[in-house]
């Protein structure tokens, strides 16, 4: 066996999906597997495509969206690697129903379709844990649709800070300071709205005395206060 085929079975076992199977079932499955590379910004597939095959993410970061009439950009996930993207085409047939793009040089395990379902055949409990993530996507998709529905942009952003503060944030002086790991278009893109509703907040936030805004760089000042005004619009 080649060194890459030894790697692919590596990512295959590494992947929630394919976890539970064996090291000759992996084997057999990385035989059937091809490595696929992609710079920062390319696409790995648009949406309304016919569906090629099942990617898993080896290295790298992928973004899948969806795109409005009047262009404007819905991000769905982020995807990391261990993760499979796209996986409900893989069995209906359908097309790719978002647009999938790398974040970052990306190292994709692609199986095509057809080598996938023939797999899933002869191993039907691959296709009953495929239902546990197209499951828990369908909760994220859920959650999304709560969220553009029933909270305001102010809302999405001041959920997005208390998170970003209590998971990335460091306690300085000035209070708890962390970067942004997006621009503030990709933020909005995030949060299902435009740039401009983003500054503007930031700005709003800012003159409110609750956090202090430099680029990407951000102080939370008042975390409490933050947090209130999450707790107060619920």
């Amino acid at each position: 066996m080649t060194t890459l085929r030894a790697n692919l079975a590596s990512v295959l076992e590494k992947t929630a999906l394919l976890s539970s199977l064996s090291q000759p079932e992996l084997q057999m499955l990385a035989s059937r597997t091809v490595r696929k590379l992609f710079s920062a910004g390319e696409l790995l597939f648009s949406e309304g495509e016919p569906c090629s095959g099942l990617h898993i993410i080896a290295r790298g970061k992928v973004r899948i969206f969806k795109t409005s009439a009047s262009g404007r950009e819905q991000v769905l996930a982020v995807n990391v690697p261990g993760e499979s993207v796209a996986e409900l085409p893989v069995f209906d047939g359908g097309p790719y129903p978002a647009s999938a793009v790398a974040i970052e040089d990306t190292e994709i395990a692609f199986i095509s379709r057809r080598d996938f379902n023939a797999f899933c055949i002869e191993h039907p409990a691959v296709p009953l844990k495929m239902l546990s993530v197209v499951g828990a996507r369908l909760r994220q998709l859920v959650g999304i649709i709560e969220e553009l529905s029933f909270t305001t942009v102010r809302q999405r952003l001041i959920a997005v800070l208390v998170k970003l503060a209590q998971t990335r944030g460091t306690m300085m002086e000035r209070g708890i300071e962390f970067q942004l790991p997006s621009t503030h278009q990709e933020l909005a893109n995030q949060l299902g709205t435009v740039r401009e509703l983003i500054s503007r907040n930031l700005m709003r936030l800012q003159a409110e005395g609750l956090i202090e805004v430099d680029g990407r760089h951000i102080v939370v000042k008042d975390i409490k206060g933050l947090s209130a005004l999450l707790e107060s619009a619920s």
